[in-house]
C-alpha cells in the first residue's frame, strides 16, 4: 500500500497544465498506439529487451542497468525506452522517426523540445497481464536518487496500492461500474474485461486527461466525469464501485497533493466513500476500497462499523498498523520533503494534528461492501496481516455468496451436499518415525489463506465432502466409525461446519 516517491511535470506557478496545450484527440491517440506497436514498445518486448537486471533496476527506481543493456543502440524501441521510461532526452530526428505524432504530442504537453533534443513530460509505461496489453500514461517516476517535490495535480502511475486494488476486485461479469477517483485509469483498464459500461471520475482534471490517453491507447471506452466523490454520479446506481481514494491522513491546511490526500478531518474522506456508497449500489452491487483509517481509543472495528450503510454486508480486513511516527515519515518522504528545510516543521504539524484528532495509530487495509438486501446483514472485521493468495477478488465474492448457505437451518444444512474448495489442501505433522500425525491442518491455498485444525471427526467429514452425499449422511457414517452417538456428533459439528462454509472451505454443490 505504499506509494513510491514520484517526480512531477512542467507546470505553471499555479500547478496547472499550461493553457496553451492542446489535448491529444482520438486520432492522435490512435496514431501514438500505432507508433508504439510499430517500434515494439510493448510489455513483453520491452521486458525481454531489458531483462531481469534492467527491470529489477527500474523497480528500485534506478536506470543504470537499463542504460547498460541499451548501450549505444539507436533503434526505435531503444529510443522509446529512453524517452518514456528512463526520462532521458533523445535527439529530435530520432524521436520523429519513432513517433509520427511528435508535433501533436508536443502541443499536448506530453513532450517538450530542448534544443535539438526532445524529452518526455510524462511516463508512458507498458503495462498488462495475461488478459491485458496496454500502456499507463502518468507522471514520471524519479530515478537514480532524485526526490523532487511532486506538483499539486500530480497523477500517480501504477503504484503498489493501485496494483493491489486491481487484485481485490471480483472479476465476475457486471453491468455498470464506477471507477471512483480514476487517477491514471489503471482500474478501468482491468474493469473493461468484465464490465458493460464504465464511468470514471476524478477531482483532478489532469488525471482525467491522462486517464483518457491510458484508456484510449487500450481501446477502452469510458464515461469521464469531473468532480469530488459521488457528486458526478448523483442519483445513479452501479453494480460495482472500486476506489483507491486519497486516503492519506494529514493536516487539512497542508493538503497539497490531490492524488493522495483530501481536506476532510482525520479519515473523514474514507468514511464518506464507504458511508455514502449505499444509495449508489444497485441490488447485489459491491464496493471495494483500499485505504487507511485512524485508530483511536475506541476499538477500530467498533468505530468503522459506524461507517457501514444500513442493510449492507461488509468484510473489512486490517492488513497493517503503523505508529504515528512511521506513518508521518512515510508520507513526508513521499512528498519529497525528507532532508528539506521544512521537514522538522511539517513533522511537528502532523504530530500536533494527530494528537488533536486522538489518532494513536493508523490502520491500512481493505473494505468491501455488498448490497445483499438482507434484513440481517453480515458485518465482519478482522485483523489479517497474514499472507494471502492474490488475486483475492474471488475471496470477497465468495464471502458474500456464503452468507446465506452458512445461515441455513440445521435440517437444511444436514440435507445439503457439500464439496471442498478445489484448492483446499490437508497438511499433517508428526515427529520423525511417529505412526500417526500429531496435527492435521486444513489450509487454503487460495484467497485469504486461512488455516484451521479441525479435529478427527470434522476432518473425516470434510474429507468425505465430494458433493455426492448430504452432510447428515456423512456425519452419521463418521459417528458409526468412531463409535459415538450420531445426534451428539451433529450437535458438536454443525457450528464448526457453518464456520467452514462462511470462511470458504466448503461450498454447496451447485
Amino acid at each position: 500500500m505504499r506509494s513510491p516517491e514520484l517526480d512531477g511535470l512542467r507546470h505553471d506557478r499555479l500547478g496547472r497544465v499550461n493553457d496553451r496545450t492542446r489535448p491529444l484527440d482520438a486520432a492522435g491517440i490512435a496514431g501514438l498506439r500505432a507508433d508504439l506497436i510499430a517500434a515494439d514498445y510493448t510489455l513483453d518486448a520491452v521486458s525481454a529487451r531489458l531483462g531481469a537486471a534492467g527491470l529489477g533496476g527500474l523497480a528500485r527506481n534506478s536506470s543504470m542497468a537499463a542504460q547498460v543493456v541499451l548501450a549505444n543502440a539507436q533503434d526505435l524501441q531503444a529510443d522509446l525506452i529512453r524517452l518514456w521510461l528512463l526520462a532521458q532526452p533523445v535527439p529530435e530526428a530520432r524521436v520523429r522517426a519513432a513517433l509520427s505524432q511528435t508535433d501533436e504530442l508536443v502541443a499536448a504537453g506530453l513532450l517538450v523540445a530542448e534544443g535539438e533534443a526532445i524529452r518526455a513530460e510524462v511516463e508512458l509505461k507498458p503495462y498488462g497481464d495475461e488478459l491485458l496489453s496496454a500502456w499507463i500514461c502518468a507522471d514520471q517516476t524519479p530515478l537514480d536518487g532524485r526526490s523532487p517535490r511532486p506538483r499539486t495535480d500530480f497523477v500517480l502511475g501504477a503504484s503498489p496500492a493501485s496494483t493491489t486494488l486491481a487484485q481485490l476486485i471480483p472479476r465476475a461479469k457486471v453491468g455498470r461500474v464506477l471507477d471512483l477517483g480514476t487517477g491514471c485509469g489503471i482500474q478501468a483498464l482491468h474493469l473493461a474485461s468484465h464490465a458493460d459500461q464504465i464511468v470514471v471520475t476524478d477531482l483532478n482534471p489532469r488525471a482525467l486527461e491522462l486517464a483518457r490517453i491510458t484508456l484510449g491507447l487500450a481501446g477502452v471506452s469510458a464515461d469521464f466525469r469531473l468532480g469530488s466523490l459521488y457528486e458526478p454520479v448523483s442519483g445513479e446506481g452501479f453494480d460495482l464501485i472500486v476506489t483507491n481514494p486519497p486516503y492519506v491522513i494529514s493536516p487539512p491546511q497542508r493538503s497539497e497533493l490531490v492524488y493522495r490526500e483530501g481536506t476532510e478531518t482525520s479519515d473523514g474522506l474514507m468514511r464518506r466513500v464507504v458511508a455514502e456508497a449505499g444509495p449508489r449500489l444497485n441490488p447485489g452491487g459491491t464496493l471495494i476500497v483500499l485505504g487507511n483509517w485512524a485508530i483511536t481509543d475506541q476499538p477500530w472495528a467498533e468505530r468503522l462499523a459506524g461507517w457501514v450503510p444500513s442493510g449492507a454486508d461488509a468484510l473489512v480486513l486490517q492488513r497493517e498498523v503503523l505508529d504515528v511516527y512511521e506513518y508521518i515519515e512515510l508520507w513526508l518522504a513521499d512528498a519529497g520533503l525528507a532532508g528539506g528545510s521544512e521537514y522538522a516543521q511539517r513533522y511537528a504539524e502532523w504530530l500536533d494534528y494527530f494528537a488533536a484528532c486522538g489518532i494513536k495509530q493508523v490502520g491500512m487495509g481493505w473494505f468491501a461492501l455488498h448490497n445483499g438486501g438482507r434484513r440481517r446483514p453480515e458485518v465482519r472485521f478482522e485483523d489479517w496481516p497474514h499472507a494471502v493468495h492474490q488475486p483475492v477478488g474471488a475471496a470477497f465474492a465468495d464471502f458474500f455468496a456464503a452468507i446465506e448457505p452458512a445461515r441455513l437451518f440445521d435440517d437444511q444444512l444436514l440435507a445439503t451436499c457439500w464439496q471442498i474448495h478445489p484448492e483446499l489442501i490437508q497438511e499433517t505433522f508428526a515427529a520423525p518415525g511417529a505412526a500417526d500425525p500429531e496435527h492435521l491442518i486444513l489450509r487454503q491455498h487460495y484467497g485469504f489463506g486461512r488455516a484451521t485444525e479441525p479435529g478427527t471427526a470434522l476432518a473425516a467429514v470434510v474429507g468425505a465432502c465430494d458433493g455426492d452425499l448430504p452432510l447428515g449422511v456423512l456425519i452419521a457414517a463418521v459417528a458409526d466409525l468412531l463409535g459415538v452417538d450420531s445426534l451428539a456428533l451433529q450437535g458438536e459439528l454443525l457450528p464448526q461446519v457453518r464456520t467452514l462454509v462462511a470462511q470458504g472451505y466448503l461450498q454447496p454443490t451447485s
